[in-house]
């Protein structure tokens, strides 16, 4: 028996249980729902996402901000904080334990593996009645694809935080630097290795900042659309993008060009993230990649090491098939799913709060705190301190966390009062808007990933652990680049064609699918 089927089965034997011995969370009584006047109570399970406020709390739920989004939205909380390094772990302990309660938050859609089957057993109710009825802004705000990946069967049964722009990761460029190459930015990929050359002459030492395993470095894989953690239809298949051996020769190339002329470093292969950021920071970088809403840290750091720098976003440079960015992002950050236990009522009342997160004075309240205490209002405009110092800063994180259902992608309110602020959203909006690499993933991930795990495309941007392997020494020079076919064919050998079939009826039977197209 497969084994994600035996995650349903195993999950419906939990909600069997639940059911014989009575839920101790989720009720079915009305709790004074149906009396708009009076608070609703409701438990929620809420991932803390790292945050050091919500994780330090000794009792979340006389917190002031907790207090204050239960005064704001005649709610009465009782919030069941999970670890984000626990997090899959603890939400497996709770199913199997029955103690669920009225509302769960996921990390991710209705099918991902922390969700151990709940939905497809019937743990959650769907949705689509209550939302079209009780939340109409909020249907129309979430982007099709984000309701795609909270929905089974056709029926919606979370309610995201979403992603109104998936193409996330951004290309920098030292624009102090590129004025004294006295090049325009690179537009194509013949573009940007001249550019890194002309770096290079100023003494840089990272002309283009890699970093292991092709995390935040897969700029040229996007560019020839080859990505090797996303899959695509060839020849009648659903197969990773490493098996299309043309377009991954000429990325290879490009890649072993910079390390042959010293345009990466020659340890490229072995740079972790802190030492990553720290070679940036210090400004011997002159092009990598991070998200788009890292760009005023990076003007920050960099500014404060080197006097004058100047860091912008750029499109992203062109390969020969008009493609060009990084892969897309899933549609969904999080989402919250309200146990089919829980009576119409109630249920109704959680989905208005839903609908309220959406208003322009909980958008305020989240971003900006309490008027009058935290910010205020002249001649229409907010007037706003950021934080400073990490535990107010922490604090304000906290409290942004608190709206559960919105668009994840950045917080354009406070981010329009940031000096430079306005940059990172036109990045956002024009220059993003118009990149990105789309391709076919699965949610919950293929069974086979399991069994293979070194030929697993470890999803969302690192390709399987066999295939980048034969990449460094590709570019290192250690194998020859036109050795790639061997490379496709030694993948279906140790079980890749296994995990091509398995892909292949997924995808004919619309089984978990997320298909994203990509932008030209």
């Amino acid at each position: 028996m497969k084994k994600w089927v035996s995650l349903i089965l195993a999950a419906a034997l939990v909600t069997g249980l639940t059911a014989g011995c009575g839920n101790k969370s989720a009720s079915s009584g009305s709790d004074d729902a149906a009396d708009a006047s009076k608070p609703v109570k409701f438990s929620i399970s809420l991932t803390t996402s790292g945050n050091a406020y919500a994780e330090g709390s000794k009792d979340i739920n006389n917190e002031k901000w907790v207090k204050e989004v239960e005064k704001r939205a005649n709610v009465d909380l009782d919030i069941r904080l999970i670890p984000l390094k626990d997090f899959d772990a603890k939400m497996a302990v709770m199913f199997a334990g029955g103690d669920i309660p009225d509302v769960v938050q996921n990390v991710g859609g209705a099918t991902d593996k922390s969700m151990a089957g709940s939905v497809q057993a019937g743990v959650f109710m769907p949705l689509d009645d209550l939302l079209k009825e009780y939340a109409p802004n909020l249907m129309k705000a979430v982007p099709k694809e984000a309701w795609d990946e909270v929905s089974y069967k056709g029926k919606i049964y979370g309610v995201p935080t979403w992603l109104s722009n998936p193409s996330r990761r951004a290309t920098y460029i030292r624009t102090d630097l590129l004025e004294k190459t006295g090049l325009p930015a690179p537009q194509t990929m013949d573009d940007f290795l001249n550019v890194l050359r002309a770096f290079k002459k100023l003494g840089l030492s990272a002309p283009y900042q890699m970093r292991e395993n092709f995390k935040y470095a897969d700029i040229v894989f996007g560019a020839y659309d080859a990505l090797g953690y996303q899959f695509t239809e060839m020849n009648g298949q659903v197969v990773p993008k490493f098996f299309n051996a043309e377009n991954m020769e000429k990325a290879l190339t490009v890649y072993k060009t910079m390390y042959d002329e010293g345009l990466i470093q020659k340890d490229f292969a072995t740079i972790q993230a802190p030492q990553y950021s720290e070679n940036i920071e210090a400004g011997n970088a002159g092009m990598w990649t991070a998200n788009a809403a890292s760009l005023l840290d990076f003007r920050t750091k960099i500014g404060a090491a080197v006097p004058g720098a100047k860091v912008d976003i750029i499109p992203s440079p062109l390969g020969d098939n008009g493609q060009k960015g990084y892969g897309l992002y899933s549609s969904v950050n999080t989402s919250l799913y309200i146990n089919s236990k829980v009576s119409k009522e109630k249920a109704a009342r959680i989905i208005q709060m839903f609908e309220w997160m959406q208003t322009p004075e909980a958008k305020n309240f989240y971003s900006f705190g309490i008027e009058g205490e935290d910010y205020t209002v002249k001649d229409g405009k907010i007037d706003y301190k950021l934080p400073e110092g990490k535990a107010a800063q922490d604090e304000a994180g906290f409290r942004s966390l608190l709206r559960w259902v919105g668009d994840g992608t950045i917080n354009r309110e406070r981010t329009e009062l940031l000096p430079g602020g306005q940059d990172v959203l036109k990045a956002l909006d024009d220059t993003l808007a118009k990149e990105g690499v789309g391709g076919i993933g699965f949610v919950p991930d293929l069974e086979s990933f399991s069994q293979f795990p070194d030929l697993a495309s470890k999803r969302p941007d690192q390709a399987p652990k066999l295939i980048i392997d034969h990449m460094v020494k590709m570019i290192y020079g250690k194998e020859p680049i036109s050795d790639f076919p061997k490379v496709i064919e030694e993948y279906k050998q140790k079980g890749g064609d296994e995990i091509v079939k398995e892909a292949t009826e997924r995808y004919n039977n619309k089984d978990g699918i997320i298909d994203q197209q990509s932008r030209k």
